[in-house]
């Protein structure tokens, strides 16, 4: 992924831009009204029912209760005119575009990235102004007439909160503006920013109520790392190019499968017809090269995983008698149940890591790739764990590794590298596409090699580590935990 060249006069252009945009806005009656009404009016509805929420619990002795209750509203206070800013954000580029008075911006010597930022900016400016006046309107209001003032440490987190919130509605909201052809199109799509935006409030709630202000910061440090993320895809997908000879929005599904097919066949490399079976797996295995930084972010989470579950084994210790399974008696006695049913074991481990290949890369597709990072880290923070409490029962964990992992993971462990690496590349294609193609392309493309690896090189190894987890590894435990 190649950094953005952003130097001190793109961000002096985009200060131009910004400001011409948030005159405008504050010019508009249109948008000032809602944002005043939802600074001024909210803030007090919130405080009166705050103050009978008070008045109510303290007849039942349960003013804790309101006492938690109260930052939550606080959060609501100040999210309620951060989502009005999806209205303005979602008309920056695409509502002026139908309205066409966007052709003079774009005309001006102004870079992709200077006008892009100077949106952006514009649209943050005036939501985010509203709730801050909002959330201090509400807390003077409770001081006054409940006497309450939050912490510094809550304070913090909750202004943060709806800052980095609102950083993220503003910048998904203008990379669909830039990217769709309507504003009925762009309200529809809103819909994917506002529902989890409105279930993330739920969970602040849940943490703010709980007091779980640890939990807090680190969701403040994942919503800053999407912003981020966010901001950036805009900048690499933003072209005015693109933006103005776009008229109509179509699925082309024909293309698409067309596309897909000549990729992982092999005919886009070679001329137009099919290449033979070594070919093939030539230019398969030219692919690997091109994993190299995410198959080494996955080694991280990998490493990662497994000292997160061996931490968790020892803050979660199993009772006396769940540690006795762990010794050596007790896992040869196991073994000998196991070899009952050892020969339907190949094919339903094959299959289940088949699954959990798939699941992995479709929920990458949607969260760039978050989901399908954590689905790659659960079963190795399991292992950690298993290892954790093997070194509580007594007994050697790196012996355990070795003799439960290492027989079939020779062959495991890189089939679900590369898979994972090639989806990792694929989900991430969104936030930087390459220069040279469309989002579409480089999509639809990435997909075909992510299927060309699996198929081609994990479903292979898979199906040989099977065999081993199934035939070999259990001798080898006899050998080590037998008589």
């Amino acid at each position: 992924m190649k950094p953005i060249p952003l130097k001190r006069d793109d961000w002096r252009m985009a200060a131009v831009v910004a400001r011409r945009e948030i005159k405008d806005s504050f010019r508009d009656w249109r948008i000032m009204t809602p944002i005043i009404l939802l600074t001024v009016f909210f803030p007090a509805l919130m405080n009166f029912a705050a103050g009978r929420m008070m008045a109510f619990v303290s007849n039942y002795g349960a003013q804790i209760i309101a006492t938690q209750l109260i930052p939550f509203l606080l959060l609501v206070v100040g999210f309620f005119p951060m989502s009005f800013s999806l209205i303005i954000a979602l008309e920056t580029f695409v509502g002026e575009k139908e309205r066409k008075s966007l052709e003079p911006l774009l005309a001006t010597p102004l870079t992709d990235y200077q006008l892009y930022l100077g949106k952006m900016i514009a649209v943050l400016v005036p939501p985010l102004l509203a709730a801050y006046l909002g959330m201090a309107v509400y807390l003077v209001g409770l001081y006054v007439n409940l006497g309450w003032t939050p912490s510094f440490q809550l304070l913090g987190q909750t202004t943060l909160l709806t800052t980095v919130q609102g950083v993220i509605m503003v910048a998904a909201a203008v990379v669909i503006s830039s990217q769709t052809t309507s504003v009925r199109a762009a309200n529809l799509l809103a819909s994917f920013i506002i529902v989890p935006m409105a279930l993330l409030i739920q969970g602040e709630a849940a943490a703010l109520f709980w007091g779980n202000h640890v939990g807090l910061w680190w969701l403040i440090l994942a919503l800053s790392i999407t912003a981020v993320v966010l901001i950036r895809m805009g900048l690499h997908l933003f072209k005015r190019e693109e933006l103005m000879g776009r008229d109509l929005d179509e699925v082309r599904l024909g293309w698409i499968l067309s596309e897909f097919w000549a990729v992982m066949s092999g005919r886009r490399e070679n001329n137009g017809r099919y290449p033979n079976p070594f070919r093939w797996y030539r230019q398969t295995l030219s692919l690997i090269p091109q994993l190299g930084r995410p198959a080494a972010t996955l080694t991280l989470a990998l490493l990662g995983a497994l000292g997160m579950g061996v931490a968790l084994a020892f803050v979660y210790r199993l009772p006396p008698d769940m540690l006795a399974s762990f010794t050596s008696e007790r896992i040869a006695a196991n073994l000998d149940q196991l070899q009952i049913v050892a020969r339907g074991l190949p094919l339903a481990i094959f299959m289940q890591n088949v699954r959990v290949l798939v699941l992995m890369a479709l929920l990458g597709t949607f969260t760039f790739g978050i989901l399908g990072i954590l689905v790659f880290m659960l079963p190795w923070v399991i292992v950690g764990f298993a290892a954790g409490q093997i070194f509580l029962a007594g007994e050697n964990p790196f012996l355990f590794l070795v003799a439960t992992i290492l027989p079939h993971a020779i062959f495991e462990l890189p089939a679900i590298l590369l898979a994972a690496s090639a989806a990792l590349r694929w989900h991430l294609t969104v936030i930087a596409p390459p220069p040279d193609r469309t989002l579409s392309e480089a999509f639809v493309a990435t997909s075909a090699e992510f299927a060309r690896v699996f198929i081609g090189l994990t479903l292979p190894l898979l199906l040989v580590a099977a065999f081993v987890e199934a035939y070999i590894t259990p001798q080898v435990l006899l050998a080590v935990y037998g008589n």
